[in-house]
């Protein structure tokens, strides 16, 4: 054996060693249940690291060397859990693709990242023949079958590619601790997306981290709701399999089968959206369920209204957190414990994980004090090694030697992050600065709203028009009346919407942000679409 290959061996950091040590201490036990038939079919980890190496194994023999790009396109499975950390295994490059992205953006990303092999469910199949042309770059196909599609001649089903590989471990492979793991690409809401490189290490030392952060012990459960091809649910996911628990496969979310989920599968955390705790707590059979194993309920992308935390906190008797992050910063960066700070009102972001530096940035590079608001920055292992084939937003995204959020925030006197706004979102209005998402608060306060978002639409008077957009509660009898008022007596009169736009829903990215950017370009010939006062309430 020669020495840089033995002393790989003895010293690396590689993602795909968890699943060989988890098969080595608790092979019987179940690491995946998944429901993507509507039936349990569950997943030892013995069984779980010999189908990785199958796949390491046949990747390899069909020519793809260390470095390579495997792109990855469908919802949550096993067989996506398989792809995305055999790949791991085999030191090649992990490509996980948003399959809600219009089909340009799609045939952009898989040209970009140089991807030559494509896992995607059945239900894309006809997508990808469609756009075969377009990306010549992809040399294989292989299928996860999801549906009754019929597959090319080109593609090759994930079982018979598996059986292309064999089951033992793949030793021979140098892998660095700095080596991309995989290439995550952004929203791309201003442009093309972006695509992110992340590290071994960034990711290893955040399922460390997470899990003590999340309370994880030891044979805990958790859900996989959210998708597999965005960092937050694969920082829980690889959390929760590194301490040798079970994850349970969601699909698409359903708020009466997730309830049956996490009570027949003794689920410990629950990671979801606002939106779908709401859900879940105003279901009629809410109170049919026992909650007696469920110990974390963590939330992200979006603030959680007081109501919605209180009465969580009531039903399933479980602690609630708030991770946040972002793709280039490997989640969580930073932790708050709601359960524990039911004083502090407003979009607390709480303390760093323990793995981050967090500060706060003035635009010359300075650090703030307490209660001063500035950029959010970071320092860490987690940090995105750059943007793939963009070294200017590189370096910007990296001045003054942390890395730059966008976000703008405040740590309070008992040095909990409070979150001000987005840079971009920030409303500009008669001469004033205000901060969506302090307005976006207010409004969730009403128990008859169910989602709302608070952006600045162009105006000739104010230059930014605070506008809000509101999705009600089915069958509830709110009024622009109601909202304006309930701002008025909270916030100052600058603050308080110009207008209020009832709307059937918000449009969302696949992982449940909400778009504001298709609110603000779109936002005039929503007005024409909607029946509202004409003139403006408030501050003349």
């Amino acid at each position: 054996m020669n020495l840089e290959l033995e002393k790989n061996i003895i010293q690396r950091v590689a993602l795909g060693d968890i699943f060989r040590r988890r098969a080595a201490h608790t092979p019987d036990r179940v690491a995946l249940r998944d429901y993507k038939t509507g039936i349990q079919q569950t997943v030892t980890f013995k069984e779980l690291n010999q189908a990785m190496n199958r796949f390491a194994s046949a990747a390899r023999s069909s020519g793809l060397e260390k470095g390579g790009r495997i792109a990855l396109l469908g919802l949550n499975s096993a067989e996506y859990v398989i792809s995305l950390y055999g790949s791991a295994k085999a030191g090649l490059t992990a490509v996980p693709i948003n399959p809600g992205i219009a089909a340009e953006d799609l045939i952009y990303v898989l040209n970009h990242s140089g991807a030559s092999c494509l896992v995607a469910d059945s239900l894309l199949a006809p997508l990808v023949d469609r756009i075969r042309d377009r990306v010549p770059g992809i040399r294989q196909v292989i299928i996860i079958p999801t549906g009754s599609e019929p597959v090319s001649e080109n593609a090759v089903l994930f079982d018979d590619f598996l059986g292309q590989g064999s089951p033992g471990e793949i030793l021979d492979t140098v892998i660095q601790e700095r080596d991309i793991f995989e290439i995550l690409y952004t929203s791309g809401t201003t442009g093309r997306p972006k695509g992110v490189l992340v590290t071994h290490l960034g990711v290893y030392i955040s399922a460390l981290s997470t899990a003590i952060e999340f309370g994880l012990r030891p044979g805990y459960n958790s859900t996989m709701m959210l998708p597999m091809f965005h960092c937050a649910q694969q920082a829980v996911t690889l959390s929760t399999l590194n301490v040798g628990g079970s994850v349970s496969i969601i699909r698409q979310f359903d708020p009466g089968n997730v309830m049956d989920i996490v009570e027949n599968d003794r689920l410990n955390l629950m990671f979801g959206l606002p939106v779908m705790y709401r859900a879940m707590i105003h279901h009629p059979r809410i109170l049919e369920h026992k909650w007696n194993d469920l110990k974390t309920c963590v939330f992200a992308m979006a603030p959680m209204d007081q109501a919605t935390l209180q009465k969580g906190m009531d039903i399933f008797q479980a602690e609630f957190m708030l991770g946040t992050g972002q793709t280039e910063c490997f989640p969580p960066t930073n932790v708050f414990r709601a359960s524990q700070h039911l004083d502090k009102q407003g979009n607390y972001w709480g303390e760093s994980n323990m793995a981050v530096d967090t500060v706060v940035m003035d635009d010359a590079g300075n650090l703030l004090e307490q209660g001063q608001v500035g950029e959010i920055v970071w320092r860490g292992p987690v940090v995105m090694a750059g943007y793939y084939k963009d070294e200017e937003a590189s370096a910007k995204s990296r001045q003054f030697g942390w890395h730059h959020s966008g976000d703008l925030g405040a740590f309070d006197r008992d040095g909990q992050l409070l979150f001000v706004d987005r840079k971009k979102d920030m409303i500009k209005t008669g001469g004033e600065n205000v901060a969506s998402i302090k307005v976006e608060r207010v409004i969730l306060g009403d128990s008859r709203v169910e989602q709302v978002a608070v952006v600045g639409l162009p105006d000739e008077r104010w230059t930014e028009a605070v506008t809000a957009f509101v999705v009600p509660v089915k069958g509830s009898n709110v009024t622009e009346e109601d909202i304006i008022g309930l701002c008025k007596g909270e916030l100052g009169k600058f603050e308080v919407p110009k207008q209020v736009i009832f709307m059937e829903s918000l449009p969302l990215t696949p992982t449940g942000k909400i778009r504001k950017n298709v609110l603000r370009e779109n936002g005039e010939s929503l007005k024409m679409l909607t029946i509202q006062r004409e003139h403006y309430h408030g501050c003349d």
